[in-house]
């Protein structure tokens, strides 16, 4: 099932706020399997203050936590739970995470994750992400559900 959200809806699925709310849209789900969202890399993000003052790069681990949130986005979704219902999902692993391309202000990522698995309240995912259609990361990655 294709279904999008807007940065409003998204706010109802993660926790996430100003300045560590990684997703600004998304683009396609499919229930319990995969989806896609978008992340706008701009000059204003916080990040770039120090990483790196005259070269601004977005650091790896926050394109991973992108990653992570869109998993979270899948899985509240899959699930029908939000934060506000006394639901949280954790960063629990990640495994082969490699990094192959500078992502910089003016890119957009876009985030695709898939699930491998999900059995109980742990969800193992793939992730990857990309600036147009070369690959900047990839990555497994599980998270951890708690609360309700």
């Amino acid at each position: 099932m294709n279904y999008a959200m807007d940065i409003h809806e998204i706010l109802k699925y993660l926790p996430h706020r100003y300045p560590f709310m990684l997703i600004d849209r998304v683009l396609k789900i499919d229930m319990g399997k995969s989806l896609v969202a978008l992340k706008n890399v701009t000059m204003n993000e916080s990040f770039f203050t120090g990483h790196f003052p005259s070269r601004p790069v977005m650091p790896g681990v926050l394109i991973l936590e992108a990653m992570a949130q869109a998993g979270g986005v899948l899985a509240y979704k899959s699930t029908n739970t939000t934060p506000e219902s006394g639901v949280l999902y954790y960063f629990a692993g990640i495994d082969n995470a490699r990094f192959r391309r500078i992502v910089e202000p003016g890119d957009q990522l876009r985030l695709e994750v898939t699930v491998l698995r999900s059995k109980r309240d742990i969800w193992k995912l793939e992730g990857r992400a990309y600036v147009d259609d070369e690959l900047a990361c990839s990555a497994e990655f599980m998270s951890a559900r708690k609360g309700e």
